[in-house]
């Protein structure tokens, strides 16, 4: 799907650029052509300079996303969320961030809350990166309590684990 989604911006590089920032950040495009997150409307120049682009470009993009059937209705549904990451030891709960070897391997997720889960340890959040959107993957699991450093060696023996983070 991403590479049918990415082909329609083949032949415009800094529309590229600012379509992936709109999926990191889990921005919408309204049927005005803005970018808004919630009912907040971002302005297309700020959405430029974080994407290196002239403003020119984030308005084409959203001139294009209105246009096609399947953008549009990506856009005006996509979610952003409250990440924990950075909070999380503020609000006493435990972050283990894993580095696969290869992020589209199946069952990375299910084989490190297996760990998790046999030290009594409840997720709290759990997010992926996405390969097709990010040049590192990671997967960040946000827990109820600190992560202890023998479940760091347990989840670095797992298959398609690289690293292993905890804070």
């Amino acid at each position: 799907m991403w590479n049918e989604l990415f082909n329609k911006f083949r032949k415009h590089p800094a529309q590229e650029k600012v379509l992936k920032l709109l999926f990191k950040r889990g921005f919408q495009v309204n049927e005005h052509g803005k970018v808004i997150s919630g009912g907040i409307e971002i302005p297309h120049t700020q959405i430029a300079k974080e994407a290196g682009v002239d403003r020119r470009v984030v308005d084409a993009t959203t001139e294009t996303i209105l246009s096609d059937e399947l953008l549009k209705t990506i856009f005006q549904n996509i979610q952003s969320i409250s990440f924990l990451r950075d909070v999380a030891p503020t609000l006493g709960l435990g972050v283990i961030v894993i580095t696969p070897d290869n992020a589209s391997s199946r069952g990375i997720l299910a084989d490190v809350a297996g760990v998790i889960s046999g030290y009594d340890i409840s997720i709290r959040q759990a997010v992926s990166d996405d390969p097709y959107l990010t040049e590192e993957p990671k997967l960040t699991l946000i827990t109820d309590k600190k992560i202890p450093g023998e479940v760091v060696d347990k989840v670095l023996a797992l298959t398609n684990v690289k690293g292993v983070s905890i804070y």
